[in-house]
């Protein structure tokens, strides 16, 4: 099965915003949301350069979903 969709999951470390990977061995992080955007574009272009998409099941016109997790304040 081709994957139409590549997930990321952010979530905030001690000092910056965290990105993980679901479905490709990605990390990266930044100091604001902005940031980790656009390294996460910069990583998968990366990571997918010279790479045969067909032959990791990705699709050439993929689509980012990211999650992110909140924090509650207590109240």
């Amino acid at each position: 099965m081709i994957k139409k969709v590549i997930q990321f999951r952010i979530y905030k470390g001690e000092k910056y915003y965290v990105a993980e990977c679901v479905d490709l061995p990605i990390v990266t992080q930044g100091k604001t949301l902005d940031e980790v955007v656009e390294n996460i574009k910069e990583a998968i272009e990366l990571h997918l350069e010279g790479e045969d998409l067909e032959e990791l099941e990705i699709s050439p016109h993929f689509a980012v979903l990211i999650n992110m997790e909140l924090e509650y304040a207590k109240a």
